[in-house]
């Protein structure tokens, strides 16, 4: 496999709306919730399409080639060396299901997590505690204030202790993009001797992520948000820890010989090296596999410090101007640059700003009294002005 040479981290992107199918008057500043497909992820779909409609083209080394390129690609955007280190998942909860099963959680052990995480971080871990007798530990965030993503850092930090068998959290917090510190969270997992686990799906794509600096011990990411991929596909990395680990299904594909159809009769059960092993059934999806390179080799053309740089430029005014606070906005710092959460003041009518919001064409997600806004390489500042225009009709 070739290494992937992306773009320079400082090339300067411009809008690339005309590469997707948002109808003009649409501001969808709503990555987070799912990304539009580009035109190049879309006709990668037909095309699959069209070759499952003539199976005597696909040979056999054709379920493995599309299979081995998503690992290549997704192993680059996140620094892994080893591409045989990722797996191909249906989605988070497939990987985080498979994380469970094989990390050893014994009873009066604990599992640290934070408040309101994803459900798909959550449930599987309130299962295991269940089962094994030991404690979930949800950290919840202190009360609003300019020291409020220091504090609840902090407190992450203090619940990892030695009885801690594993801490599963993400790069952001997905409802207001609160910024989680994976740096010292993974020094502390470590130190302790407890599985460190990362949801990246909602940083993964649009930020830069080191598995080589930060060293989780698994990564497990959707492909349908900031990876621009479609649904019911994603990556998951798997660090030496699980690598004698049990998968959830016994595919043929994940077994040493699997490459030689001939040889199918032998029925090895020993494992292909790697996190193969871990590899959802059917992984050479005809359809999924091509749109999924697609997307990933998109973004790797962009390059995503360069993605982060200019939604970072497109929302600056929002954040360095004032205009937030001249509209009673609170936004927890730091943040994701590509997600963040305007947090309303309490006496405000959420109906009154969900219907604004739906008036200028502005979709955005509400969680509670939280705007959660995901701009992306697809929106301008247009799109800026409509959200603002949208909070100020709204007061």
């Amino acid at each position: 496999m070739s290494p992937l040479v992306g773009p320079p981290e400082t090339a300067a992107l411009t809008c690339q709306k005309e590469l997707f199918s948002l109808p003009d008057g649409c501001h969808y500043l709503n990555c987070a919730y799912m990304s539009p497909l580009s035109r190049r992820v879309q006709e990668a779909g037909v095309a699959g399409v069209r070759r499952k409609a003539v199976p005597a083209e696909i040979r056999s080394e054709d379920f493995f080639t599309g299979c081995d390129e998503v690992r290549r690609l997704f192993a680059g955007l996140v620094n892994v060396s080893d591409p045989t280190r990722v797996a191909i998942i249906p989605a988070v909860s497939y990987g985080l299901a498979a994380v469970a099963r094989n990390t050893p959680v014994g009873r009066g052990q604990n599992i640290v997590t934070v408040h309101h995480q994803f459900p798909s971080n959550v449930h599987v871990w309130r299962r295991v505690c269940a089962a094994e007798g030991s404690s979930l530990r949800v950290i919840a965030p202190p009360v609003a204030g300019p020291d409020r993503v220091r504090l609840w850092n902090e407190a992450i930090l203090d619940a990892i202790d030695r009885d801690t068998a594993i801490v599963a959290v993400g790069p952001l917090h997905w409802t207001d993009g609160t910024r989680i510190d994976l740096v010292r969270i993974g020094e502390r997992a470590r130190e302790v001797g407890a599985a460190f686990i990362v949801d990246g799906t909602q940083a993964v794509g649009a930020e830069p992520f080191d598995v080589e600096e930060l060293r989780p011990d698994a990564l497990v990411c959707a492909a349908y948000k900031w990876l621009t991929g479609p649904y019911s596909i994603g990556a998951a990395y798997f660090g030496p820890r699980y690598d004698d680990g049990v998968p959830l299904e016994e595919t043929w594909q994940g077994r040493v010989g699997s490459h030689d159809f001939a040889g199918l009769v032998e029925q090895s059960d020993a494992y292909r090296p790697g996190a193969a092993r871990y590899d959802v059934g059917e992984t050479a999806n005809f359809v999924l596999i091509p749109m999924f390179t697609a997307a990933l080799e998109q973004l790797l053309e962009w390059g995503v410090a360069n993605l982060q740089g200019y939604v970072k430029g497109l929302t600056r005014d929002l954040f360095e101007g004032g205009r937030l606070e001249a509209l009673g906005v609170d936004v927890a710092r730091p943040h994701g640059e590509h997600l963040f959460g305007l947090r309303l003041s309490e006496d405000s009518d959420v109906a009154r700003v969900q219907a604004r919001l739906r008036e200028r064409d502005v979709f955005v997600s509400v969680r509670g009294t939280v705007i959660r806004v995901s701009p992306h390489i697809y929106n301008d500042t247009e799109d800026i002005e409509a959200l603002l225009d949208a909070l100020e009709g709204a007061r």
